[in-house]
């Protein structure tokens, strides 16, 4: 349990066409975590009921090793949300002065290194920025006052693919001291593929997988085939197929054992985590 930063156990909740069904995982020190699923899947819902923004109906949060409804713990942990939450008429010397008063490790040079680094405007106010910049200077205000946890709900959305990359090597430098960590969950999914150590999918609010990353994009392939020879392959061989207008796919956990079974009789190719993601959320049987 020290080795985690959030252990998640049998969480509950209970909403009106939604429950979020039994969900557990864990987020080791030094590790990024990515949270993956469709729209309405409970990701959101999870990262509030470990935030407790929201009560849960049953089951066990704990960050750093202690309950979730601890006051302290929020010292330790930077936030960001998918929408910038300061008011359009401050500036960055405003968002400094009201959250100073609010982290006592609120670093101020620090933060002004990352303002000057994403070319944040300083005198303008928030109401005049960009979506992408309102969401770095969400992130930069996150990681300002040297948290232990990062949560990001959909950080990386409306950034440009260069500010998302100088962004994720951010993140990645954040964690190189194993004690901290990321929860991180994102639409985009090479966002969690380029830095991710384990993903976690999530899909009508029960736990899919949860999965070291490098498993996943380097084991996990493709198979395609015309019917005739899908009838020749081993339900064992793979996970989940699905039939389309010109062939079957089917996801296989060890895509090299199965060039070998099958030799040159069908295509075996690589699978992205988005490739994983849709199979399990939109295939066919299981």
């Amino acid at each position: 349990m020290e080795n985690n930063n959030i252990l998640v156990r049998d969480l509950c909740k209970q909403f009106d066409g939604f429950l979020l069904d039994h969900v557990s995982f864990q987020v080791p020190k030094g590790r990024i975590v990515g949270f993956i699923g469709e729209n309405g899947a409970g990701k959101s819902t999870t990262i509030n009921l470990i935030l407790d923004e929201l009560k849960r109906d049953n089951g066990q949060v704990q960050i750093f090793g202690m309950e979730n409804t601890i006051s302290s713990v929020r010292e330790e942990i930077g936030v960001v949300f998918d929408e910038c939450n300061f008011h359009d008429v401050f500036n960055t010397a405003d968002i400094e002065r009201i959250l100073s008063g609010v982290y006592k490790s609120w670093d101020g040079s620090l933060y002004r290194h990352y303002l000057k680094k994403f070319k944040i405007p300083e005198k303008k106010q928030i109401g005049s920025f960009s979506k992408g910049t309102k969401m770095k200077l969400s992130i930069i205000c996150a990681m300002a006052h040297k948290p232990k946890l990062l949560i990001l709900d959909e950080a990386t959305t409306g950034l440009d693919p260069v500010v998302r990359d100088e962004i994720l090597d951010l993140f990645l430098e954040f964690i190189q001291d194993e004690e901290c960590s990321i929860f991180f969950s994102s639409h985009i999914t090479s966002d969690i593929q380029k830095i991710a150590d384990y993903v976690i999918l999530i899909h009508q609010g029960k736990i899919i997988f949860e999965e070291q990353k490098d498993d996943l994009v380097y084991n996990f392939g493709i198979i395609r085939c015309g019917r005739e020879k899908f009838a020749s392959i081993s339900p064992d061989d793979y996970i989940i197929h699905r039939i389309t207008n010109v062939s079957v796919e089917c996801l296989v956990r060890d895509k090299e054992a199965v060039k070998r079974k099958y030799k040159d009789d069908v295509v075996v190719d690589n699978a992205s985590l988005e490739d994983i993601m849709l199979f399990y959320i939109k295939g066919g049987a299981v």
